[in-house]
């Protein structure tokens, strides 16, 4: 056995949770090695926030952070005690990293680049020297009733650890690496693993008019989704794609609308203009009309829509784009207040995890101690970050569910260390 490949803990995966899991480990002076498939760490972190990385959202009430995530939330209850968004935002401001909070308690880096919150944190795994090393596959995992021995990888190299943390993510993002793997180990380990499935995940949308709108942004909408028993509604910012939607508000309704497509057909209803109902609506278009009396209707709307959604308002009215404005009749006009209160999409599918930010499913929550994220098959593994069954809405609580589970994730591994010297002697 060579001793350089023999650690206190070895970290797999070099993302958000990885590396924050090698790095507190390390800082508490056990040897951690930290591998990673791809050449270089937190190639998946760089595209999060659209290249400006949404570090946690400022969510400082627990009750109220937990409920984020839906029913698996309780899980979460002692890692954001342990290290909540409070923590963190103290974690990267300790460390020269300025933030800030933007709309919906989200926190972005003042300098609005990821790359400094990558830069951080391998500066945190430099200071701490962990070992990093990188185009390292892991081909398999060696273990018997005592627990895991080692790791061999696809070079055939062994690596030996006392504890071994599992940080490979889901499947979402798969071109960063995120394919499954760890996944598949923790089921060849004997662990249960929930079904993965694409979340916070754009709409592919039937209607051939969406699609003609691609590169519209929308800001301040209202997307309602519908089918017989729900309806469920979201305002923000919404996306026009050469497939269909996206935006936060699609991203965010993406998981409740895949549940309902798996038992039929759901539709979902646009809102252009939420903060007018529709005698106010009826009242504006009135006014618009009265001012543009003596054009034709395509050239009616322009204080109204943006240039580029009012061929569609039109052809989804059905009035005649070239008839004059002082003539369109009260029916006319009711309809148009109808399309702008709910452009009516039908959705054909979700797109795959190749667009998904995150996945649903995971290695079962029953199977890990909330306390230490240690996994209650295998005395000597530990699970942090999208690996595990549960996930949250855009906003950073993706990542603040990476940073939590892997910061105690990497502490408990530690303090194992320590219960079994302590054992020993």
């Amino acid at each position: 056995m060579e001793k350089e490949n023999v650690f206190d803990i070895a970290v797999i995966g070099g993302g958000p949770a990885g590396m924050i899991a090698a790095g507190r480990a390390a800082q508490l002076g056990a040897r951690v090695v930290l591998l990673e498939k791809n050449k270089k760490l937190g190639r998946k972190l760089l595209l999060t926030g659209n290249g400006r990385c949404n570090i946690t959202n400022a969510e400082f009430d627990l009750k109220k952070l937990i409920s984020c995530y839906g029913r698996n939330g309780k899980f979460l209850f002692r890692a954001f005690g342990f290290f909540g968004p409070e923590e963190v935002i103290k974690f990267f401001e300790e460390r020269r990293l300025k933030t800030k909070i933007e709309r919906g308690k989200r926190v972005f880096p003042k300098t609005e680049k990821a790359s400094d919150v990558l830069d951080t944190l391998l500066r945190y795994l430099r200071e701490n020297r962990v070992t990093v090393v990188c185009d390292a596959k892991v081909h398999r995992f060696s273990s018997d009733s005592k627990g895991i021995k080692k790791i061999i990888l696809q070079n055939k190299r062994a690596v030996f650890a006392k504890n071994y943390i599992i940080c490979t993510g889901g499947m979402a993002y798969p071109l960063t690496g995120s394919t499954g793997e760890g996944l598949r180990w923790a089921k060849l380990l004997g662990h249960t693993v929930k079904k993965q499935k694409p979340a916070l995940v754009p709409l592919e949308i039937k209607e051939d008019w969406a699609k003609a709108l691609q590169g519209l942004s929308l800001k301040n909408v209202e997307l309602t989704v519908k089918n017989r028993k729900r309806s469920i509604k979201k305002m923000g910012e919404c996306i026009f794609t050469h497939y269909g939607i996206s935006g936060p508000i699609v991203l965010e309704l993406s998981k409740t609308i895949g549940e309902i497509l798996s038992k039929g057909e759901v539709k979902v209803f646009l809102d252009l203009k939420p903060a007018l109902e529709e005698k106010k609506l009826d009242a504006r278009i009135q006014r618009d009309f009265k001012k543009h009396s003596n054009k034709l209707f395509k050239n009616a709307l322009y204080d109204l829509l943006p240039s580029k959604i009012i061929p569609v308002v039109i052809f989804l009215s059905g009035i005649d784009e070239d008839k004059e404005v002082n003539k369109i009749n009260k029916e006319e006009r009711k309809k148009i207040v109808k399309i702008l209160k709910g452009m009516e999409m039908t959705v054909k599918n979700l797109m795959g995890f190749d667009l998904a930010i995150t996945s649903t499913g995971g290695v079962s929550l029953s199977e890990i101690d909330e306390k230490t994220m240690r996994s209650k098959k295998i005395s000597n593994l530990f699970f942090a970050g999208e690996v595990i069954d549960i996930d949250g809405p855009t906003g950073g609580f993706n990542l603040q569910l990476c940073w939590a589970t892997g910061y105690l994730a990497g502490e408990s591994a530690v303090n194992l260390l320590e219960e079994k010297e302590d054992d020993e002697t």
